[in-house]
């Protein structure tokens, strides 16, 4: 039978710092369905992230599941009872690439409120909206600065970002939607939020895996953002947030709060605090899992989101009337005396 070659374990620091990769003792599976399933399993038990805080037993998901393993069993009906035990994790980072379909979570932004209606985000950017990098942006009539942004993996470069502030310089205050960003680059991320503080700040901590217990980690690294060397932004801003703010944003959603002129407004984010690593199995399916987590400033978990500031949602018939309910509370919010 065929041995599984070293398994590699590539950090995908979701491009914030250099690309990290290493290996593992190897671990001999055959190309079997068993071989396959077990696997799996044993790497999200040496190498997932959050068991422990997701008080997930383990051990009990492989008595659960080995039962549906058999020595005939076809590769799709393998495929789908390897992801549905990968389910029981919960996590937005954890797949199971196969030629044939991609395993999924979508339950953390799909179980509540969308909070969001593109043709209505069209009508505040209006016809003549700006573009530059991934963003689009525009001046609203009470002078109010919009910018959206809805992928951190589309990048964005610093001439961008001094052609953006220069142009809303004139504005009372601005609005960052990133409603419906479901992550990418972190270095974007940072990019960007760099652009509104003028000093040194704590974001948080990462941990690393050192062994093979669910709780062995090595101590909090903190993780600092600095300040831009270039144009930086002074005024009021609010950062508009639903349950699709993942990942990469997830993480500048929890940068920005800790600026004192910044405000988030909408609903909590979605999470996915969870640095993804990657692996093979035996029968090369790809598998990518949460493998470093990364703490707030206060070394508390944020793989379940962040809170807003002010939590609102948006009104049905605001939304009939082609309103953004929670773009109206920010602009109220920023429009207001000091």
């Amino acid at each position: 039978m065929k041995k599984r070659s070293v398994l590699k374990l590539l950090f995908h620091i979701l491009m914030w710092w250099p690309l990290f990769s290493g290996c593992i003792d190897e671990e001999s599976f055959p190309n079997s369905p068993r071989g396959n399933f077990e696997a799996l399993w044993t790497l999200i038990d040496e190498h997932y992230c959050f068991l422990d805080y997701k008080k997930i037993d383990w051990d009990a998901v492989h008595q659960e599941y080995r039962r549906f393993i058999t020595s005939d069993m076809n590769s799709e009906n393998l495929f789908e009872v390897l992801s549905n035990m990968l389910a029981e994790l919960k996590d937005g980072h954890v797949n199971l690439s196969a030629s044939h379909d991609l395993s999924r979570y979508w339950n953390w932004y799909l179980d509540y409120p969308r909070n969001y209606d593109e043709s209505i985000v069209e009508k505040y950017l209006g016809r003549s909206y700006r573009i530059s990098g991934g963003a689009k942006y525009t001046i609203l009539e009470d002078n109010i600065g919009y910018l959206t942004y809805t992928s951190f993996s589309t990048g964005i470069g610093e001439g961008n970002l001094d052609q953006i502030m220069s142009y809303l310089a004139v504005c009372n205050g601005l609005i960052i939607d990133v409603r419906n960003n479901g992550g990418g680059l972190l270095t974007t991320a940072d990019r960007i939020a760099s652009r509104f503080t003028n000093e040194r700040v704590l974001k948080g901590y990462i941990m690393h895996k050192t062994g093979p217990g669910h709780s062995d980690f090595s101590e909090p690294e903190p993780i600092y953002i600095e300040p831009s060397e270039r144009i930086r932004w002074q005024k009021r801003v609010c950062v508009l947030t639903n349950r699709h703010c993942f990942s990469a944003t997830n993480d500048f959603v929890n940068t920005m709060r800790y600026f004192p002129q910044v405000k988030i407004v909408g609903d909590k984010t979605g999470g996915g605090s969870g640095l993804p690593l990657s692996s093979e199995l035996p029968n090369g399916w790809a598998v990518r899992i949460s493998g470093s987590p990364m703490l707030d400033a206060d070394k508390q978990q944020i793989e379940f989101g962040v809170e807003p500031d002010i939590y609102v949602q948006m009104d049905d018939a605001d939304k009939a009337n082609g309103i953004d309910t929670i773009i109206e509370t920010a602009r109220k919010y920023l429009s207001s005396p000091e």
